[in-house]
């Protein structure tokens, strides 16, 4: 088991403080050779970790090789999120000296008015208040993700269908999308377009497809409680 960082934008924590997400996907940072249709898990000698390898078919022969995936079932991910701190923004941190309990959370519906807030990317651990334990790891296609993990996913539900994350059609407000999405599946595509760019989708990469346990909780905080 190994203690990891993971950064989600404001949306998606919300999705894991509403009990919708339970799944996220990261691209490959290597990505297999052109040719490769499956990728499976092989279980390594010794009883250890299962790896992911890929086999490619060329009139040459047949060529294998792996996929690194960092992340492993059992891991423990600390969410990393944009926050700000006591003392970021005037506050009277002398008068309240437990600095680890007073963070305000972007994601957050109800806020201070900040004048600063910190990227995700420089949160500490101590003030991380999710921790998710990996339950299943798979490498796959991005395209080759079904209705139900569309929906792991933590898109939201809007109209008769799902939310189209990109999109030019709008109520009279101008901010709320007219249309919706029948197949989940298209929701989503249009969510991982909107955070990875135009075309993201459509090039149809190796991800990394994590399944976890939510636990809103600082990840020390929890092996606090049960010592």
């Amino acid at each position: 088991m190994t203690d990891r960082p993971i950064l989600f934008s404001a949306p998606m924590v919300r999705a894991l403080l509403d009990s919708r997400k339970t799944q996220t996907r990261r691209l490959c940072k290597d990505q297999p050779p052109p040719g490769v249709t499956i990728i499976r898990k092989t279980i390594r000698p010794f009883g250890k970790e299962p790896y992911h390898a890929f086999e490619r078919r060329t009139k040459f022969g047949n060529f294998g090789g792996e996929v690194p995936v960092k992340i492993s079932r059992g891991d423990r991910l600390w969410v990393k999120e944009t926050h700000a701190r006591v003392g970021d923004n005037g506050d009277d941190h002398m008068a309240c000296p437990d600095l680890t309990r007073l963070v305000y959370y972007r994601a957050d519906d109800v806020q201070p008015e900040l004048s600063r807030w910190r990227p995700s990317i420089f949160m500490r651990r101590q003030d991380s208040r999710i921790t998710l334990i990996v339950t299943d790891v798979r490498v796959e296609r991005l395209q080759d993700i079904s209705e139900a993990d569309a929906i792991a996913e933590g898109i939201e539900r809007h109209h008769s269908g799902w939310m189209p994350y990109s999109t030019a059609f709008y109520e009279a407000d101008g901010v709320t999308p007219a249309n919706y999405h029948v197949d989940p599946r298209e929701s989503y595509r249009s969510l991982w377009n909107k955070i990875n760019g135009f075309g993201a989708w459509e090039a149809n990469p190796w991800i990394a497809a994590y399944t976890f346990t939510v636990i809103k909780q600082n990840i020390d905080q929890i092996e606090r409680e049960a010592a």
